[in-house]
């Protein structure tokens, strides 16, 4: 299988690649303009956060290969959280409070983002986005409905990772690529289904 492959090739140089491209997705600012997410270092937070369980959930499909890539991706992700902190003046004492934070958010995220796209009730998570990602942010979410657009995107996203069999995504992989929909495109094509409904 290829992600043995990508296992025995998987230098620390492709999975940051990885989750640099995991990063410029999340950073796109249609997601600020048109999904009303405020624009603050939470809410560039949180948007990675999706996007990197997004991935994730992707990953885990694919058994216990798939699986260790996750890790190392998480791992990356913590080391970025971490650089970003001293960064910002952050002093060492204080940086592992600060990550355990960012891990306790990760989780709690991963865990209610998950439940969600696994509800029945499509309702759910665009609640759990809105408590999320927009609770701290300004009137434009509510007026862009912004919690619900999100929600649809990341429906996009699982539905375009499920599309490519497991030889296609690895082979992105292993190309230090993920195919992420184009958010704008997203919109779109939701505002076209309302106008022909």
């Amino acid at each position: 299988m290829i992600f043995g492959l990508f296992r025995q090739s998987s230098s620390a140089g492709t999975i940051r690649d990885l989750y640099g491209a995991i990063v410029a997705q999340a950073r796109s600012a249609v997601f600020y303009r048109a999904y009303g997410v405020p624009d603050s270092v939470e809410g560039r937070f949180d948007l990675i956060v999706l996007h990197l369980v997004l991935v994730l959930a992707r990953l885990e499909a694919d058994a216990s290969s798939g699986r260790a890539i996750g890790q190392k991706l998480f791992d990356e992700f913590c080391r970025d959280m971490d650089d970003n902190l001293r960064e910002m003046g952050v002093g060492d004492l204080a940086v592992p409070k600060k990550m355990r934070q960012f891990a306790e958010a990760f989780y709690g995220r991963q865990a209610a983002y998950r439940a969600a796209l696994a509800a029945s009730d499509e309702r759910e998570l665009a609640n759990a986005l809105a408590r999320n990602i927009f609770a701290h942010g300004d009137r434009a979410s509510e007026r862009l409905d912004g919690p619900a657009r999100l929600a649809r995107y990341a429906r996009a996203v699982m539905r375009q990772f499920e599309a490519q069999n497991g030889l296609v995504f690895e082979s992105a992989l292993l190309r230090s690529e993920i195919a992420f929909p184009n958010p704008e495109t997203v919109i779109e094509s939701v505002a076209e289904t309302i106008q022909n409904g």
